[in-house]
């Protein structure tokens, strides 16, 4: 299905890049200009004279499975084999504007894009098939390309011999008929993984991997201290390094250029540069309450019904409580990497960047280029969860290219990746509720403090790419957007008031990280309904069946207590003896409130004297409606859930008053496979429905249930994540002060 990486090795076990798809789909539409206009079906299709069908798409596979699932419902709107199609992904030069790869839309939007295009095709195709054969259309009928008449199945008329090389010179029918769920032949099945093989051989391209002829290698240095200016450089210990080419500056980006890696390492090591004071950071000790102080743009009610205020005035009991979540890194395995090539005005990138067609704004506002003469072609990376350092070596290779006009590789260090790539902003919470004589909860209030959304109008620069702060371009503001989903909180309370306060500037540049806000705000929403649960002694899961209406919300939650054995009682009620103290917790959010339904069950160990948590099984429930390739979904959510288990136990960015220290894996610590919990997932299939998004709502859920676990297992309640050993011994430790 894939062009094998063994067809462009050429030496070194190194990607040498060329655009030459001879002989299938792709190379009979690059040999003329190909439309990647959104309402074109020839944007989205071609088809080969081999009859192989090059599908393109804006969207790009994150190492999520996205290719594959893709790429089956086409297939299926085609009705064609799977094993025909081909597919390009994120090409600017050859794909539709599809917007970035990311919140979660790459199935529910991009995918119902796709479909539509395909869905066309077809339609468009059968029209000819019915011409050229002399049968009305609602005669004939179509298997793997092949449209034949009903009646006399030996006439027939192929897809390739249909289509010339005007391709289908058609719109994309926003009413087309789609195909009936009854009616999938590939939809709906574990087709395993095309990208998997390639990936276990070593054989799979990645970015890192592409090489031009003639191309330099570069390293950016930047200063440690966040805000710090270039004063003076000096590069003559750099030039003695064998192999150094050049140094490159403009205004207070400064970088090296030389004929290797190795060579570009050590001249950047060589080069001595004078950097002003920086701006300081604050004591981090105090993040939380000075990031509720911290200036607003403005203070928005995303719940409102009743009279909170009122109710809570009325309350026979008032339970209150406040959350926080620290700042976070992507800590993507792989450092980022970008590849440039600027000739004859054009500029061509090979980036990871899970927004290439964006960045081509971002880019011609760097490099003076007009955006048509800037192309970016995907390929993987590293790991992504958002919009980590990619976007930043992408640019920094790009700038370094058109400065010097030669083709140029730019990695990053493990440093760079995990100090310097864009954070995800803190997040506290206040919460107070009121209950009645009966212990009903009738009032709900939530002031959730986030980071402003700056990414309203999506505007070149909206993300604040370092190449293009370093080079004089004006302040922009924190590419963290919607950071409000998932505030409002999903159970039935007759009066509700939520607020989100904006707060206008971030301690640290910040950017998306997986499920972003969503993960913070339910979090503190699904820990303050445990502690109201707990306040009336009643079984946290009821509790929230309780206060829940939609049916699909209570499966999703039932499946979680079948498969995890759930045992009714009110959490924190059990006194266990010895050292190790076990415990269960649940949680439930759907996604955006919208969306995806998941819930979760965890189980973990507390060691009472260290504070050690650990996590030892994760059972979910989880309804993304119609699934599009069942066992690609348990792998995301497996990964969702494994990753924010590490974010939830010790994943949190350090820094002294001015700089970051969290630099490598021993200051910013992941999750090791020894310590790896069970999961266990109940997939809900719903044949017929939207499919929605997979990649991030399962990790929503995963702090709640941890933190709710650890106090049923300890009666102490951890608010704050990460929950390290020193915030549970200061659980511990205020717990048994309350009780004496």
């Amino acid at each position: 299905m894939q062009t094998n990486r063994r067809e462009f090795l050429k030496a070194s076990g190194a990607l040498v890049v060329a655009f030459s798809f001879s002989g299938t789909a792709a190379g009979a539409a690059l040999r003329a200009p190909k439309s990647v206009a959104k309402d074109a079906v020839d944007s989205f299709l071609v088809i080969g004279r081999d009859g192989r069908i090059t599908v393109f798409t804006g969207k790009v596979d994150l190492g999520t499975g996205t290719r594959t699932a893709l790429a089956q419902m086409a297939a299926d709107e085609l009705d064609v084999a799977f094993e025909r199609i081909d597919m390009v992904m994120g090409d600017t030069a050859t794909t539709p504007d599809q917007w970035l790869t990311g919140a979660n839309l790459t199935i529910f939007q991009g995918g119902s894009e796709l479909r539509r295009a395909a869905a066309s095709a077809r339609e468009a195709l059968v029209a000819k098939g019915a011409e050229r054969l002399g049968v009305p259309a609602a005669e004939l009928a179509v298997e793997d390309g092949v449209i034949r008449v009903k009646t006399n199945p030996s006439r027939f008329v192929s897809y390739q011999d249909l289509i010339g090389k005007d391709g289908f010179q058609l719109k994309v029918n926003p009413k087309v008929a789609l195909k009936k769920h009854t009616d999938y032949r590939v939809v709906g099945r574990s087709i395993p993984r095309v990208d998997i093989p390639g990936k276990v051989s070593g054989e799979w391209p990645y970015v890192h991997d592409v090489r031009l002829p003639g191309m330099l290698h570069a390293r950016v240095v930047r200063p440690d201290e966040l805000g710090a200016r270039v004063a003076s450089v000096d590069d003559a210990a750099a030039r003695k390094i064998s192999g150094f080419v050049q140094t490159v500056r403009k205004d207070n980006f400064v970088a090296v250029v030389a004929r290797n890696e190795w060579a570009a390492v050590k001249a950047a090591r060589a080069l001595k540069i004078g950097w002003t004071p920086g701006t300081g950071l604050p004591e981090q000790s105090q993040v939380f309450e000075q990031w509720r102080k911290r200036p607003t743009a403005k203070v928005e009610a995303n719940q409102k019904a009743g009279d909170a205020p009122a109710a809570l005035a009325g309350a026979a009991r008032r339970v209150k409580a406040s959350y926080q979540f620290s700042t976070q890194t992507h800590a993507s395995l792989g450092p980022s990497c970008a590849v440039a090539d600027f000739k004859d005005g054009k500029l061509t990138l090979w980036s990871a960047s899970q927004a290439t067609h964006s960045m081509q704004d971002e880019l011609a506002a760097i490099t003076r280029l007009p955006r048509e003469s800037i192309r970016l072609v995907y390929l993987e990376g590293a790991g992504c969860y958002g919009r980590n350092g990619h976007e930043d070596a992408t640019a920094d290779a790009a700038l370094i290219a058109t400065l010097i006009g030669k083709p140029v590789r730019v990695q990053w260090s493990r440093a760079d990746e995990t100090a310097r790539a864009p954070k995800s902003p803190p997040r506290a919470i206040d919460f107070e509720a009121g209950l009645d004589a009966q212990d009903n909860v009738t009032a709900w209030s939530g002031d959730f403090y986030i980071a402003l959304n700056h990414i309203a109008a999506f505007k070149p620069l909206d993300f604040p790419l370092l190449a293009a702060t370093e080079t004089g371009l004006p302040k922009p503001g924190n590419w963290v957007g919607f950071l409000f989903q998932n505030a409002p909180q999903p159970y039935a309370v007759p009066n509700i008031l939520v607020n989100t306060h904006h707060i206008s500037e971030t301690i640290f540049r910040s950017s998306h990280l997986r499920s972003p806000g969503r993960i913070e705000n339910s979090f503190a929403n699904e820990s303050f309904a445990d502690e109201l649960a707990a306040a009336v002694k009643m079984d946290a899961a009821e509790f929230r069946l309780k206060y829940l209406s939609d049916p699909r919300a209570a499966a999703v939650i039932r499946a979680a207590m079948k498969l995890s054995g759930w045992q009714s009682r009110p959490s924190g009620t059990q006194r266990a003896s010895g050292s190790i103290a076990k415990g269960r917790g649940i949680s439930y959010t759907r996604y955006n409130g919208t969306i995806t339904y998941v819930a979760a069950v965890a189980d973990v160990e507390v060691n009472r004297d260290t504070g050690e948590v650990r996590v030892t099984r994760i059972c979910m429930g989880h309804d993304c409606g119609q699934m599009i390739n069942p066992d690609g979904v348990a792998n995301q959510v497996e990964g969702g859930v494994l990753q924010t288990v590490s974010r939830t136990l010790m994943e949190e960015v350090k820094w002294d008053r001015t700089k970051v220290t969290s630099i490598d894996w021993a200051s910013y610590p992941i999750l090791r496979f020894p310590d790896v919990p069970r999961v266990d997932i109940e997939l809900i299939d719903r044949p017929g429905e939207p499919s929605w998004g997979v990649g991030e709502p399962s990790a929503v859920v995963i702090p709640a249930a941890i933190g709710n676990a650890v106090f049923d297992a300890i009666g102490a309640r951890v608010r704050t994540v990460p929950f390290t050993p020193e915030r549970v011994k200061e659980a511990l430790k205020a717990a048994d002060s309350a009780r004496t």
